[in-house]
């Protein structure tokens, strides 16, 4: 006989405004709990000292993932000048320092280049696998690794205050696999003056809005309890960037048991990727041909 999940079937996102002080992983396992939730999953890792933006996938919700993970996000960021960390953030020691500080013209003429389609090193203190071991375990043993670098596409990096000579805060919007940190790095290097990240705050990821999820204090005060339920979201946010077709009711039945169904498309290209909804229920992702969606996740709500 096979062993029931422990839990609840419940599915959605769980949009948590992240504090700086604890990992993307701990506040999974905070909401899974407080939910009481079978699986849970996140889209998207914050740095332990990062706030903002952490969306929580429950359930069903999970094989959405993907598709937040892809999506743009904003990042309103500080960049200390003068200083080099071992991290390129305030959390690592200052390897290296300098008195050189640009002016406002400098900086706009340098964040050109960082915008497009860029390469970007990924920190040493980073997830990165490098011969199947995380490169932060590796920078912790004082390994040098060189890292491999990687496209990443930067919608747009604007200049968004001055304080004082030795800070600068920024605003960016990019695609998968970001580091706001390599970003600081490689800017304090072209500038001749050397950079970390201050402090870091995802504004938004996809369709989720940092200012719109909730604390930490709220999870931990509903937990266990239907109070909470009021903070789950339709499982179909994380399906936003994508056409939605309804399905038939022959073709729904087909989806749910992984065959392709018939679908009312519209403007729909075939071969594209959609999902198709029935009776207002999201039941599964696919690609349109002719007429049907073929069927790559279902969802079993």
């Amino acid at each position: 006989m096979a062993r029931s999940k422990k839990g609840r079937a419940i599915s959605g996102w769980v949009v948590i405004d992240k504090p700086a002080g604890i990992t993307s992983t701990a506040v999974v396992n905070k909401v899974k709990w407080a939910f009481d939730a079978q699986k849970a999953g996140h889209a998207g890792t914050l740095d332990p000292a990062a706030t903002g933006v952490l969306a929580v996938a429950l359930g069903e919700a999970t094989k959405t993932v993907p598709y937040i993970t892809d999506a743009l996000k904003c990042y309103r960021f500080v960049v200390r000048l003068g200083q080099a960390t071992t991290t390129d953030d305030a959390e690592g020691a200052v390897v290296e320092s300098s008195d050189l500080r640009p002016d406002d013209a400098a900086i706009e003429a340098a964040l050109v280049a960082f915008r497009g389609d860029i390469e970007q090193i990924p920190p040493q203190f980073s997830a990165v696998k490098v011969d199947g071991e995380r490169a932060y375990d590796l920078a912790r043993e004082g390994v040098e690794m060189d890292l491999v670098a990687r496209p990443l596409w930067v919608e747009s990096l604007d200049l968004i205050a001055r304080p004082d000579a030795d800070h600068v805060e920024l605003e960016m919007v990019c695609g998968k696999g970001g580091y706001v940190r390599s970003i600081a790095r490689d800017l304090g290097r072209a500038l001749g003056c050397l950079g970390h990240v201050l402090w870091l705050r995802r504004v938004w990821s996809g369709p989720f809005e940092a200012d719109k999820g909730i604390s930490l204090e709220v999870v931990e005060a509903g937990a266990k309890t239907d109070a909470l339920d009021v903070h789950i979201l339709p499982l179909e946010l994380g399906l936003a960037d994508l056409p939605e077709l309804p399905a038939t009711p022959e073709g729904a039945a087909r989806l749910k048991n992984g065959n392709p169904g018939m679908v009312i498309a519209s403007s729909v290209e075939y071969g594209e990727e959609a999902w198709a909804s029935y009776q207002g229920k999201p039941v599964a992702v696919g690609i349109y041909k002719a007429g049907e969606l073929h069927p790559s996740r279902v969802f079993n709500i």
